[in-house]
């Protein structure tokens, strides 16, 4: 092989990114097969819910667990096999076997800022940048895909006391230059259009329902929406 052929190659590897960026997974899966265009039975995903590792309410926790809970049910349905990985407990070796080992990631929901913290003090980060440009899978949901915004909040917010370590640095990971305003349509964050104004006013800012994604292929960046059906009630069975 030349070398003018080994540099072109490297080029393809970095610039072949696969993300799959959406408000709630559960709600949008159903769109990853053809996204992927390959079968994802037996797929190894690791599925990190560091995110939700800070202390919160007990009603706040039960909520979190039951949207991770769906998004790894929608992942096994999909046939893949979940490995989780919490990597705030993890020593650097343990985390550093899973992600390289990983053929997809998965990044749950919960806090951003405690989300960023816990993946640079472990150099998951890195990490996970290594595994994008390899051209391998990333999944977020929430949280785990405004971490891959250049900032993953808008000026005007603060950091959270549980995230010290960060110093005031919101940097993300940098491979969207929008911003995404997740849940759109639930009132998670108060009266939506109102705070799209108050936070997102002069920004290029994508909203995105729970049935919505925005993915990732090479350069090229899509919506894409699944039918309403098919975000999961939220009422506890």
């Amino acid at each position: 092989m030349s070398k003018w052929a080994v540099e072109i190659w490297n080029l393809e590897m970095v610039t072949l990114k696969k993300l799959f960026l959406a408000s709630w997974f559960a709600g949008s899966s159903t769109l990853l097969p053809d996204f992927v265009s390959e079968d994802l039975t037996n797929k190894k995903v690791v599925f990190i819910p560091t995110a939700g590792g800070y202390e919160m309410p007990d009603e706040d926790r039960a909520g979190l667990d039951f949207f991770n809970e769906k998004d790894k049910e929608a992942l096994e349905q999909l046939g893949m096999v979940v490995e989780v990985l919490e990597v705030s407990t993890a020593s650097f070796k343990e985390v550093k076997k899973s992600i390289v080992n990983a053929d997809c990631l998965f990044v749950c929901g919960g806090s951003t800022f405690f989300l960023m913290q816990e993946l640079k003090r472990k150099g998951a980060d890195n990490l996970i940048v290594q595994h994008i440009e390899q051209g391998k899978l990333y999944m977020g949901t929430s949280a785990g895909s405004l971490l891959l915004q250049k900032q993953i909040v808008v000026a005007d917010v603060e950091t959270h006391d549980f995230a010290p370590e960060l110093k005031g640095d919101c940097s993300g990971l940098g491979y969207l230059d929008f911003c995404m305003y997740v849940h759109y349509g639930g009132n998670f964050w108060g009266n939506d259009d109102e705070s799209i104004a108050k936070y997102y006013s002069g920004l290029n800012c994508q909203t995105l329902a729970d049935n919505q994604a925005v993915t990732v292929k090479g350069d090229q960046v899509e919506i894409v929406t699944a039918p309403e059906n098919s975000v999961p009630s939220l009422e506890v069975e």
